[in-house]
């Protein structure tokens, strides 16, 4: 029998590239799209089929699942760093009630395999900055990372307690052209594209040397599928797995973008979101992921780059 899946924040950032890419795999009918609103103009629901879904509405979760008889759901509806700042209340009641909801789903067998995405945000300024490892000291001072760092925890005992297949990584930093950021602190690695090709100027709200763990969407969308896709066995931290990418400052990534747009200007303005950023890793020991089920990003600095700016004009030109 062929897996259904239900991604359950499929209009965000990963979860347009990430529907596509498993209706690719799974076909397009057995891949189900669902977020709190339908976009008006939404490729998710040409390609396939689309729930209206309030991940925090049990009945309505619990209704798409029978309907469809899911037996993969990926959660990735979350309030993210520097939204979740603005409303404390709303980010955490979200964040955490969205996987209890689906972790009892896999308890009570409707469903079989679950992907939850983890955070560099669950690390804090105590945590060791450089190459970061799978197991240390996690004291998050955002409620985004209390959420996650909590979430990390459940999924681990639901695993242990119940035996549920619940599977997770900690992304870093994404960074994509398919889709706008969701409100994250590290989204200036995006907007500064935008920028740079309408304007030849960017203003960061970061300072030029806050380097932070960043990952292409290529390689985050890869990491998610491979990880989902390893025998059960194999996945031995069944809290959040480190995956690793690329690690940039403003200045870095904004002198490679000086190679094609040579009069490209950056600027400094840093608001709340730097003592975030100050909080978080500027490198990540992912070896754990690669021991376990053979991860390894494969994407650099220059190529992303160019790869960016290339769609991005395209973007804008069309």
């Amino acid at each position: 029998m062929k897996d259904t899946i239900l991604v359950i924040g499929s209009s965000g950032q990963i979860g347009t590239e990430l529907v596509n890419e498993l209706r690719s795999v799974y076909g397009n009918s057995n891949v189900i799209a669902s977020d709190i609103r339908q976009k008006k103009s939404d490729i998710l629901v040409e390609s396939g089929p689309f729930e209206p879904l309030d991940v925090m509405d049990k009945e309505l979760l619990y209704k798409i699942v029978k309907k469809y008889q899911v037996t993969q759901v990926y959660l990735l509806a979350a309030l993210l760093s520097a939204k979740a700042e603005q409303n404390i209340e709303l980010a955490w009641k979200l964040n955490m009630s969205s996987l209890s909801y689906v972790l009892d789903l896999a308890k009570e067998k409707y469903i079989k395999k679950i992907f939850w995405p983890s955070s560099i945000a669950v690390f804090g300024t105590t945590t060791p900055s450089i190459m970061t490892p799978q197991h240390t000291i996690m004291e998050p001072n955002t409620v985004y990372g209390i959420s996650k760092l909590a979430g990390e925890r459940w999924c681990e005992y639901y695993h242990q307690k119940f035996k549920v297949d619940v599977r997770s990584v900690r992304y870093p930093g994404l960074i994509g052209w398919r889709s706008q950021p969701g409100g994250g602190t590290t989204d200036y690695a995006v907007h500064i594209f935008y920028e740079a090709i309408k304007n030849k100027s960017y203003t960061s709200f970061l300072s030029e040397n806050t380097t932070l763990p960043m990952m292409y969407m290529s390689d985050a969308i890869r990491a998610t599928l491979e990880i989902m896709d390893a025998v059960a066995e194999h996945i031995k931290i069944r809290s959040s797995y480190n995956i690793a990418g690329l690690s940039f400052s403003p200045k870095e990534l904004a002198q490679e973008i000086k190679r094609y747009i040579p009069k490209f200007e950056m600027h400094y303005k840093s608001d709340y979101r730097q003592a975030i950023a100050d909080s978080w890793p500027q490198n990540i020991d992912d070896s754990s992921a690669f021991k376990d089920w053979n991860w390894k990003s494969s994407v650099n600095l220059q190529e992303m780059t160019s790869d960016m700016l290339k769609n991005i004009k395209k973007l804008i030109t069309e």
